[in-house]
C-alpha cells in the first residue's frame, strides 16, 4: 500500500472520532456568552468559558446536550409547563447528571458559576 493510500484510510478512520461531538460555531458562542454573563462579563472568561463547553461537548453528542441542557434549565417553571420537564424521573436524573456534568467542567476550567 502507497503512503498516500496509508494517508487517506488513516484519515478517513479519524474523521467520525473527530467530527462525534461537534456542536454548531453558533450554539458554542451562545454558551459561551451567557457563562461569562453569569460570572461578571469579563473578557477573562472567553478562555474559561469556551473549555466548559469544550468539556461538556467530549460528554455529550449535541442533540444530547440539547435535550438534557433544556430539561436542566426549564425544570424550575412554574404550573404545568415546568411540569413537563421536572415531573418524570428520567428527567430528573437526566437533569441531575448534566448539572454535575456542568459543575465539573466548571470546576476543571476555572469557572465558578
Amino acid at each position: 500500500m502507497s503512503m498516500r493510500a496509508l494517508l487517506a484510510a488513516a484519515v478517513l478512520a479519524a474523521a467520525p472520532a473527530a467530527f462525534a461531538y461537534d456542536y454548531p460555531t453558533a450554539d458554542r458562542v451562545q454558551y459561551v456568552l451567557e457563562c461569562m454573563y453569569r460570572n461578571g462579563g469579563s473578557s477573562v472568561y472567553v478562555y474559561k468559558c469556551s473549555c466548559v463547553i469544550d468539556s461538556i461537548a467530549q460528554k455529550y453528542t449535541y442533540d444530547d446536550w440539547v435535550n438534557t441542557s433544556t430539561i436542566a434549565r426549564y425544570q424550575s417553571l412554574p404550573g404545568e409547563g415546568g411540569g413537563v420537564f421536572r415531573d418524570t424521573e428520567e428527567n430528573r436524573s437526566a437533569a441531575k447528571r448534566y448539572r454535575e456534568v456542568e459543575a465539573d467542567a466548571n470546576k476543571l476550567c476555572g469557572v465558578p458559576k
